[in-house]
Parts: structure tokens; sequence; C-alpha cells
């Protein structure tokens, strides 16, 4: 596993300084408890990508998104999880939203195609960071890890996942350690969905930094406990004060020191303050009153004060939780009568909006269709004119039409009378030519008088 206070000898310090290596300073753990810090000795990425000389099983991958998950992560480098003995989840002082993981492979053959299958690579296609793969040379620890496994080759026992409760060992299963200084098996930490540790709850993605919602500022912020309304205190601009007296909401939150004020009452009224050992809810300290001058009497007499306390605490709290939620749905219910005012006015203007388009597209089309009806309306009386003139033309025609069928039938007639003359007259010319025998026997010439031709 890793170690947390290594020491690093002479040959390993030559070796080091032997190869071109970039630093890099990084630190894990929790700030509220116990940060540890050390020492990176990575080799530079180099364009275009290439193996470095001297390199061991042992990788960072930089900057990655807080946004990723340790299963997310996981499910990343899935081809890769059987090859992995460790991980290590730390942070890079340079690098602010972002967390980076020391991965420890079986051996070099791995490494070699981890870095070449995902440096370079989006961790998804939705985003445009890309997974920077960086071999590394040496991890040097400058602080003692609380929560720190110790190495397979001692004789204490070996630590148990506490996911699985098996045995936290490299040989059957990779072993990842939270930002936290928790160990857990890499199948069994893939299943853990939340950014958080499954053990202190504490998430690697941080929380932004508070602001006042009206002027912006940092500094002495005080948080409503009933709406989540940010405001500055009165020593800066006074937005908190402000929003109690337009809201009603008496009780707000100091950011800083984690106490609970109460506007109505001017005074703190909180009984659990965050302990800044172990960043755990204690109950704030309150001394009998009675206990310089030993009146407090024996334990039964203290702990039935100490009940009635309790007792009179839970009465108090119940008493403002009720008026606090009272004053809460009278504040929200003045709030939806707003809104239900604000979106009545808007779908009021929405549909006036609507019915003025509508009717103007509607008169728009009237007209359109009034102007087709007049053009229509011409159109068909141009066509009946033009009817007329063509139906007294069309008896002009069938009038020229019959007179030119008389003439052609007269003349026609007049042709076959002409026709007729004219075979008369050539059959009288054939019996000229040859003109008949007189009968001796009946005792009569016939003469045939000879015919003029008629010239036609």
């Amino acid at each position: 596993m890793w170690s947390s206070s290594r020491v690093v000898s002479e040959e390993e310090q030559t070796e080091s300084s032997s190869f071109s290596t970039s630093l890099f300073n990084f630190s894990s753990g929790n700030p509220r408890i116990e940060e540890t810090r050390g020492l990176m000795h990575v080799f530079p990425e180099q364009t275009p990508p290439s193996l470095p000389v001297g390199r061991k099983p042992l990788a960072c991958v930089l900057g990655v998104p807080n946004h990723m998950t340790y299963a997310d992560f996981c499910q990343f480098c899935g081809s890769f999880i059987q090859h992995i003995l460790e991980m290590r989840i730390v942070r890079m002082e340079s690098m602010e939203d972002r967390y980076s993981v020391l991965i420890r492979f079986d051996e070099q053959d791995s490494t070699d195609a981890f870095y070449t299958h995902y440096n370079g690579r989006r961790f998804s296609s939705l985003e445009v960071e890309v997974c920077r793969v960086v071999f590394t040379l040496d991890v040097q620890y400058t602080g003692s890890i609380e929560h720190a496994q110790p190495s397979n080759a001692t004789s204490t026992e070996q630590p148990t996942c506490p996911v699985c409760l098996e045995r936290l060992d490299q040989d059957t299963s990779g072993i990842l350690t939270t930002i936290c200084n928790h160990s857990f098996h890499c199948s069994c930490i893939s299943k853990w969905a939340d950014s958080s540790c499954p053990v202190c709850r504490y998430c690697q993605q941080q929380a932004e930094n508070s602001i006042c919602f009206v002027c912006q500022t940092t500094e002495n912020l005080w948080i409503c406990v009933i709406c989540g309304f940010v405001g500055c205190g009165r020593y800066k601009g006074g937005h908190a004060i402000i929003h109690w007296k337009e809201t009603q909401h008496c009780y707000s939150l100091e950011v800083e020191t984690k106490r609970v004020w109460d506007y109505v009452g001017d005074n703190y009224v909180h009984r659990l303050i965050q302990s800044k050992t172990d960043g755990k809810l204690v109950e704030l300290n309150s001394h009998c009153v009675h206990a310089d001058s030993g009146s407090c009497g024996d334990n039964a007499m203290r702990e039935a004060i100490l009940n009635s306390k309790v007792q009179a605490i839970v009465n108090e709290y119940n008493e403002l939780l009720a008026t606090q939620l009272e004053n809460q749905k009278l504040y929200f219910e003045s709030l939806l009568q707003q809104v239900e005012q604000e979106t009545e006015g808007k779908i009021s203007v929405a549909v006036q909006k609507a019915v003025s388009l509508k009717q103007h597209k509607i008169h728009a089309k009237i007209d359109r269709c009034n102007k087709e009806k007049k053009f229509l309306d011409e159109l068909n009386d141009n066509l009946l004119k033009n009817e007329e003139i063509w139906k007294a033309k069309l008896l002009e025609i069938e009038e020229r039409e019959k007179k030119a069928l008389k003439l052609t039938t007269d003349r026609v007639t007049d042709l076959e009378k002409q026709l007729s003359n004219l075979m008369v007259c050539l059959e009288g010319g054939k019996t000229e030519e040859h003109p008949p025998l007189s009968n001796a026997n009946d005792g009569t010439v016939s003469v045939i008088s000879k015919v003029s031709s008629v010239k036609l």
C-alpha cells in the first residue's frame, strides 16, 4: 500500500536526478481532521506522446473533473481494472475543482497500454475535457496519513473493506483509496453512485463559496435557516436583517461559526455547534448556575435537572418550529398568490396578443378573399361579353356558310345542265359523222339535221 512517510535512499535520489522530471505538490485527507501533503515526480508531457526511458508501472491521471465520482472513474478505466493494484485520489494545488489519481499497475506492459489507450482521450462524448496520463517516477509523502494501511510485508493483520468486510488484498482485487484516505475494493466502490465517502461522507466535490444574494460579498455571511437566503451581516450591507424584516424569518445561521442568531430575541439560540477537532456536532457547553455553590445535589438530582432541561429545550424547539413553519406557510402562500397573479396577468396578455394576432390574420384573409372575388367577378363579366361576341360571330359565320353552300349548289346545278347539253351535242356530232342508210323498203328517207355545236 501507499506509505505515509517514505525515506528516499541515495540510490533512488540519484536515479530521480538522472531523469528530467517535473514536480507536483499534492495533498489528501479531510482538511477538517488531518491533511497529508506530498511531492510527486512525474515525467514531463511530450509532443507527440512517447514512452519515456526509465519509467515504472506507476502512472497519474491529472485533472479529473470533480463531477466524476469514484464509480464513474472506475467505469471509465474498466478495461484495465484487473491490472490495477492500487489507486489513490489526491488533490493538486494548481488544479481547482479537479482531482488526480495515482495508479500502480501489476506490470509495465499494462502501464504502457493504459497510457497509449487513455492519454488524450475524452472522459465522455459530451465533455471537452481530455484524460491526461503521465508516468510517475516517485511519490514522497511529507506528512502522516491517519487511515493509512500497513504494507503486505508486515505481520500486522490486513485491513478490511468497509463495504464487503473482506480483506484488502492487492493480489485478489484492486484497492482504491479515496481523497479522505479510506480504502475500498475497486469493485465495491464502483457500485457507490455518490461522490461522498461511504465511511465518513466526505465529498470530493466541495461546495462553492457562498456569496450574498444582493451585494455579492463573501464576508460576514448569514444564511436563513427557513428558506436558505444568504445575506451579509449588519456590519456589511445588512441584507440578512432586511430579509428578516421582509419575511419575518427570525433565525439565521452564521456561515463562518455555524451559530444561530434570533433576530426577535436579539441573541444566539443554537444548542449544537460543530467541533473543530473532528468536525462532529456537539452540544454547546452550559455549566450549572449553582455549580460554584455546590447545591446541585447528587447524580439523581443532576439527571432530573438535565432531563428537565432537555424537555424544556424540546418544547422550546417544538414551539419555535411550529411558529416558523406557520410563518413560512404564510410567506410562501403570499409568494404563491403573487406568482398566480403574475401568471394570470401574463396569460391574459398572451391571450390578448393571440386574439389580436388571429383577428389580424382573419382580416387579412378576408381582404384577400374579397380581392379574389372581385377579380373573379370581373373575369366572369369579361367572359360573358366574349361569349355574346362569339355567338354573334358564330351566327354570322353560319349565315355565310349557308349562302356559300347555296351558291355552290346553284353553280353545280348550272354546271350539270351545261354538261348534259354538252353531252347531247357530242352525241349529235357522232350521229352526223355516221349517217344512217335510208330505208328503201319503207319508201321513206330520214334526214338528220346538222346541229351546230354549242360553245360552253
